[in-house]
């Protein structure tokens, strides 16, 4: 009879079984780090104080460094090449460059209503037609695509991931989006590859705006529209069907003029805020039957002056309204504070609630205002002034790197530091083939590095798309100690953590 085989030495199994990571050397962990992505080398450095030291690591940083600017020259600096590639890219992010990728489209001579960026795409709409610009299709070669299936003017457009309604066929697909909009036609479309895929109906007059976010924290996922009928509907988006049957879900009852504002609350995904033209505030649980007309509302408030914009931030909701910023706790609905107030009416809002920070656009300028340093006073005061606008301040764009301001009155938009309120860059809107120099930007959309911007003269209308992740020429400005030191309450720095694209 053949004996068992031996089992190994105790030794053996116990020093197997306690192999560690941190058992290689930095040298060889550094190397396997340079294939991690920004973010995943953020996650390890905040796992150990050995990885830490592992994922700062000059060698790591150095090839990052070489392989996003192969020509440039890295200075030595006793601060390290892990700070030079991130002052680098944050130069980037804030638009410090001469030399960025242009490509101009030139389409009809119509007011642009609204614009959006979604990684390769570009999504305009003038009047009832919406278009689309696959950027590197354009480059080469390709067409826009037409999208005409509204019969009036589009009233808002939104983007949602396509793994959250009935779309997705294959993991390939869950990064995608789909575009939804509303119109004056009384419809709501969402639209995929260039083409409806769905058509909601049901408010019987136009539908003014859509939530900025889908409603729900899992499972079905639940989209919001407000009407000039005054009503709140909710669809679902996973209902198949081209024409979106047994897709409306709820009507929800209470404004009595129509809704022209929503967020989705922060804290609770099932809680929807709407503001109406009257500027009533009314908050919806819509999780609760609907069965009674009024019964989802769960709060209720208003606000002085004409509605501009609001956003929810965890339990917080920020409402720009008239001539002021007003900030409103949900749980309560009490006013917590006044974040910003500008005479004689506001024109834009933006929120950056991870650095307590409002911008407002008013007329010739737009104000920068820190929320922290205006909780105990009843007359808030800006904390800088972005000025230099020729008109109305109506967009706004605010990121944790910079903010971007324009107007219909300004040939230019303008790009500014967040931290410290200086002016990085001035971008033209216009050229002499639209029929008139002296032309403003009507629409303007900003993801990370990238920036397009819309204007419209006499002859026709322009989209202009920039690109400044492979610029390599800084533009050149004066150092002044006194100028780049943060104006706010604690100089803000950039980390490795940030998820904007590398």
């Amino acid at each position: 009879m053949a004996e068992p085989p031996s089992s190994p030495p105790q030794s053996a199994t116990t020093a197997a079984a306690t192999t560690k990571i941190t058992n290689l050397d930095e040298d060889s962990l550094a190397h396997c780090a340079t294939y991690l992505s920004l973010q995943d080398l953020s996650n390890l450095a905040m796992t150990s104080k050995f990885l830490q030291k592992v994922a700062y690591s000059d060698s790591i940083w150095l090839h990052r460094f070489r392989e996003r600017w192969p020509l440039e020259m890295l200075s030595s600096s006793s601060s390290g090449v892990r700070k030079a590639y991130l002052d680098c890219r944050t130069a980037l992010h804030q638009l410090k460059f001469a030399d960025p990728f242009v490509l101009d489209l030139y389409t009809e001579e119509r007011h642009f209503d609204h614009l959006l960026l979604d990684k390769n795409d570009i999504i305009f709409s003038q009047g009832y037609i919406i278009r689309m610009m696959k950027i590197d299709s354009f480059l080469s070669g390709g067409s826009l695509i037409r999208m005409s299936d509204h019969n009036a003017r589009i009233t808002c457009m939104r983007l949602f991931p396509l793994n959250e309604t009935s779309l997705l066929r294959s993991e390939m697909q869950r990064e995608e989006n789909v575009l939804v909009t509303s119109s004056c036609d009384h419809s709501i479309r969402m639209w995929w590859k260039g083409a409806c895929q769905r058509c909601f109906r049901g408010h019987n007059r136009a539908v003014s705006t859509l939530s900025d976010k889908l409603l729900g924290d899992s499972g079905v996922k639940v989209l919001a529209s407000g009407g000039e009928d005054g009503t709140v509907r909710l669809w679902s988006l996973s209902s198949s069907g081209k024409r979106g049957q047994q897709a409306l879900k709820a009507t929800l009852y209470g404004h009595q003029k129509p809704v022209t504002l929503m967020s989705v609350a922060g804290h609770k995904p099932s809680l929807l805020v709407t503001m109406s033209k009257d500027s009533k505030v009314r908050v919806w649980d819509t999780t609760t039957s609907s069965a009674i007309r009024s019964s989802s509302c769960v709060g209720m408030t208003s606000v002085p002056g004409a509605p501009v914009d609001m956003k929810c931030h965890e339990a917080l909701l920020y409402v720009a309204a008239g001539s002021s910023v007003v900030v409103v706790d949900l749980r309560t609905m009490q006013k917590v504070n006044t974040a910003a107030i500008y005479q004689p009416k506001l024109y834009s809002f933006a929120i950056m609630p991870s650095k307590s920070l409002v911008c407002t656009g008013g007329f010739g300028k737009a104000m920068l205002w820190d929320i922290r340093r205006n909780q105990e006073t009843s007359k808030p005061e800006p904390v800088t002034e972005l000025g230099g606008h020729m008109g109305s301040v109506t967009l706004l764009h605010m990121d944790p790197y910079k903010i971007v301001t324009g107007g219909l009155g300004d040939n230019f938009v303008y790009a500014w530091e967040t931290d410290t309120g200086k002016q990085t860059n001035s971008l033209l809107c216009n050229r002499p083939e639209l029929g008139n120099t002296n032309i403003g930007c009507s629409a303007m959309a900003v993801n990370a590095c990238q920036i397009v911007t819309a204007s419209y003269g006499e002859n026709q209308g322009l989209v202009r798309f920039r690109d400044f992740s492979g610029a390599n020429s800084p533009i050149l400005e004066h150092n002044d100690e006194d100028e780049d030191v943060s104006k706010f309450w604690s100089t803000q720095s950039y980390s490795d953590s940030d998820r904007s694209d590398e």
